[in-house]
């Protein structure tokens, strides 16, 4: 009776123990989770202070960078023997505003969606016209079973998963074409990749004559490509397009067709002095 009396007295603090174990750790857990809480609220709290003084900062423009951004909008007019007529200031809304490397990119991926047609087709088993009658009976020759020869693994046959007819465009807003296309001119700007010509509409309508003007320009190179920027399709720049149309590398366009695609896409532009005049009255209103 002793022995199991004092088994019991030594087992009841063991069972005690047991029970009070699970409760500690609960009351832990519960206290690491708040903690964990306190930390992570700090630490937003923290971020959004850090990133109200970032806010509140100004940006730090020097005199220089203020001269620089001026003198490349004024550019240079050259006439047709390469020399220096005269400066002209170009636009500031058009050719001097914050570049936007993004919305470029979306411009671009759009224009080139677009010219996709998507008029393939090809014919399934349903659609060949082929007989659909069993080729030989199903037992007792001794070959695979087939049905109809109409099947994607007989010459002849339909193909399976080919290529369908689809509409590849997509749309951009005519806020986001214009924005995107001024953003393009600012940066062909920035890296000097912009030239002004005047008096390009007396040109013979020959090649070797514009061949001639462009190497006075120091445009002339066959590994780098130019955009001639005319001010509209009219009789009175037909000989540009003809002169230049026959020359490698070279491409002409009027002002009120261009887009981000072949600003970005030629390393050089050229403008002529009248088609500025369009970018100036309103350029993108319409």
């Amino acid at each position: 009776m002793r022995s199991l009396q004092s088994q019991k007295t030594l087992k009841s603090p063991l069972k005690h123990r047991r029970r009070s174990m699970p409760q500690s750790k609960s009351t832990n857990r519960k206290s690491k989770i708040a903690n964990r809480k306190n930390l992570n609220a700090s630490k937003k709290l923290s971020a959004s202070a850090v990133a109200r003084k970032v806010s509140n900062k100004k940006p730090v423009t020097t005199k220089t960078q203020k001269k620089s951004e001026t003198r490349n909008l004024k550019l240079s007019v050259y006439n047709m023997a390469g020399k220096s007529v005269e400066t002209l200031t170009l636009p500031k809304e058009i050719f001097g505003a914050e570049i936007n490397t993004n919305l470029m990119t979306q411009a671009v991926r759009v224009y080139l969606a677009n010219q996709r047609r998507g008029t393939v087709k090809t014919k399934s088993r349903g659609e060949v016209n082929i007989s659909t009658r069993k080729i030989y009976r199903q037992k007792g020759t001794g070959r695979a079973r087939h049905g109809a020869a109409s099947a994607p693994i007989f010459v002849g046959g339909g193909i399976a998963f080919g290529p369908r007819q689809r509409d590849y465009s997509l749309k951009l807003s005519k806020k986001m074409k214009r924005l995107a296309l001024i953003s393009s001119l600012s940066e062909k700007v920035k890296e000097g990749q912009i030239r002004l010509v005047s008096g390009l509409s007396k040109v013979e309508p020959k090649t070797k004559n514009m061949a001639q003007v462009l190497q006075k320009l120091d445009l002339r190179s066959k590994k780098t490509s130019l955009l001639l920027v005319i001010p509209a399709r009219s009789k009175d720049f037909v000989n540009v397009v003809k002169a230049a149309r026959n020359i490698e590398g070279v491409k002409v366009m009027p002002a009120n067709l261009l887009n981000t695609y072949e600003v970005l896409r030629n390393k050089n532009l050229l403008f002529m002095k009248e088609s500025i005049d369009f970018f100036k009255k309103g350029f993108g209103e319409n």
